[in-house]
């Protein structure tokens, strides 16, 4: 039987402390009227690094079927989904403020 990797233990570590950091988040969902009425549903409130928020935008995206984008720091999702995207958030492991 080989020994543990010293290696495997601290990433598994650093997976669950970044699972911690995930659930202590507290994201807030709004809905802004754009141009020609369009809504766009916000999600802002993450402390993660650019290319794990376009990550969550990208899983968002494909679930909602619609489009969207990453700026400042916030997600910018295409219409309306103030009824979903708590949800699918939670899924991942945040805290979603009502």
């Amino acid at each position: 039987m080989p020994a543990d990797d010293p290696l495997d233990d601290l990433l598994d570590e650093l997976d669950n402390q970044s699972d911690l950091e995930t659930a202590e988040q507290i994201l807030s969902i709004r809905m802004e009227s754009r141009r020609y009425g369009k809504p766009v549903t916000i999600v802002e409130g993450f402390d993660l690094s650019k290319s794990e928020i376009e990550s969550i935008a990208s899983d968002l995206k494909s679930s909602l079927g619609t489009g969207g984008t990453v700026d400042k720091g916030r997600i910018e999702l295409q219409g309306d989904h103030r009824d979903r995207v708590p949800d699918l958030l939670r899924d991942r492991g945040f805290d979603v403020q009502s």
